[in-house]
């Protein structure tokens, strides 16, 4: 695993930088929170780690159907 420590605003490019296959830039940082942004070609699927468990789990049918939790 591959660790890199960036600043808000930065980006990281995954794949040749050329021609890369996408870029991942630091959005925001407050506190202990970090929202990345992800600029992918859409046929490249992106998912949060436990989508992608449940995705594995059940199969593809259901990636269109996950939610994210509510704080309620």
């Amino acid at each position: 695993m591959l660790v890199i420590t960036r600043r808000e605003g930065e980006e990281v490019v995954i794949g040749d930088p050329s021609s890369p296959i996408g870029v991942i830039r630091i959005a925001t940082i407050k506190g202990d929170r970090v929202r990345i942004a992800l600029d992918f070609p859409r046929e490249i699927a992106v998912h949060r780690k436990e989508v992608a468990i449940e995705i594995a789990n059940s199969g593809p049918a259901i990636a269109g159907k996950i939610r994210p939790a509510t704080n309620e």
